[in-house]
């Protein structure tokens, strides 16, 4: 079955010159009026003149795109159902063969909308019969009837059928196309909130190393150990991140945290408070907490930093509070993280969520996380000096996280 859709996508749509050929059913009119069978030949063969150039304009600007939604198909339509009845009731016999050409116009100018095409070709198929069995001709009126309402039908579902295949295909890699770009942004929100404070983690406890070194060797190798771990920790969250199965945990994610900030000479204050959380929401909460810390580390200056996490009954709430004075419009403003260009400010249209101007790579992917899962985030100074950073989550926000995690997946 696979393999015939694939077939089937693979034929091209009949183009205009494929309805060419349908003209030699008149052949047997056109050979009457050489032989002089027709009365009024000279009528006869104007009418045939003026039904082939108007069929041959129907058709070609029918199947032109460019032309297709305009009145000239309508207008030549038109003109071809005047000839055809003119033709049909003044010669009958195997003129009547006009009506399922006209049907098959019909069908090409009319493909598309149901509502119109129906009562145009009963309309059509009713007068050819009635028009056959008045004036009479080689066949029946039954006959003439059911080949002009088949025509005309046929030619309008293979032609919709193709027109839609196409819309599929289309829809199809538009939906490939938009999965990418889901699944390259998600990477690199993982790969920049991952190395950046990683990397964060290893500069400071490396710069404690040099300075604990000449001073005391035992605490320099065990800072120099703590490298090694957080080194082998980012390769294995990389690959988890790649594979987009990485899950965080809050209490390791605090864990570091207080660690990175002992590193740094911050005074780390940790707080939890609340019943456990769902896997889910304590992996954002864990993106959130990691984030923040990187960015006191890297930019505030800070003395103290306090992490405080309340889970209530319905929504849970993570601030990061710290004293410093530097960077604090860096990260509030729109410099990334890692130190680079403004990507957005308050006045440039930076995102905002719950009010507050979200601005760098890592709040911005922080946002998006959090909106997704029915939460916000809020940053900005914290009194004079200091800066603040509150995430508020539900509680159980695993339906709606895994739900995206499994698009990723599958995209």
């Amino acid at each position: 079955m696979y393999a015939t859709a694939e077939r089937i996508e693979r034929l091209k749509p009949p183009g205009r010159r494929a309805f060419v050929p349908w003209l030699f059913m008149l052949t047997g009119d056109v050979q009457a009026l050489f032989k002089g069978k027709t009365p009024l030949p000279w009528l006869g063969g104007a009418g045939v003149a003026a039904f082939m150039a108007l069929y041959l304009t129907t058709v070609f600007t029918a199947l032109d795109e460019r032309r297709r939604h305009t009145r000239t198909p309508l207008l030549a339509l038109a003109g071809l159902a005047a000839v055809t009845y003119a033709l049909g009731i003044g010669y009958a016999g195997n003129w009547l063969l006009c009506f399922p050409l006209l049907s098959l116009a019909s069908g090409i100018v009319l493909r598309g909308g149901r509502r119109k095409l129906g009562p145009v070709i009963i309309t059509l198929s009713v007068s050819a019969g009635v028009i056959a069995g008045l004036r009479g001709g080689p066949s029946d009126s039954l006959t003439v009837s059911y080949g002009t309402m088949l025509s005309g039908l046929v030619t309008a579902a293979i032609l919709s059928l193709f027109e839609t295949v196409a819309q599929l295909r289309a829809t199809r890699q538009e939906l490939a196309r938009t999965a990418v770009e889901k699944e390259r942004l998600r990477f690199s929100r993982d790969l920049h909130d991952l190395l950046g404070h990683t990397m964060s983690v290893v500069v400071v406890k490396a710069e404690a190393v040099r300075r604990l070194a000449p001073k005391n060797l035992e605490a320099a190798l065990g800072q120099a150990a703590d490298i090694e771990a957080v080194g082998r920790q980012a390769l294995t969250e990389i690959r988890e991140a790649v594979t987009g199965y990485r899950e965080g945990s809050l209490a390791t994610e605090l864990d570091r945290a207080r660690s990175a900030l002992d590193a740094a000479g911050i005074e780390a204050v940790v707080r939890r408070e609340g019943p456990p959380l769902a896997p889910q929401t304590e992996a954002l909460l864990g993106w959130v907490v990691r984030e923040g810390v990187t960015n006191v580390v890297r930019h505030s200056g800070a003395v103290r930093c306090e992490i405080q996490v309340r889970s209530g009954m319905d929504r849970v709430r993570l601030e990061i509070t710290d004293d410093g004075g530097g960077g604090v419009g860096s990260r509030a403003t729109g410099t990334n993280a890692d130190g680079g260009p403004k990507t957005g400010s308050p006045k440039t249209g930076s995102p905002r969520t719950g009010g507050t101007a979200i601005g760098g790579t890592g709040l911005k992917g922080l946002a998006e996380r959090l909106a997704t899962a029915g939460g916000s985030l809020e940053s900005g100074p914290a009194g004079r000096r200091g800066f603040r950073l509150v995430a508020e989550l539900p509680v159980d926000t695993e339906d709606v996280v895994e739900a995206e995690v499994e698009g990723a997946r599958t995209a």
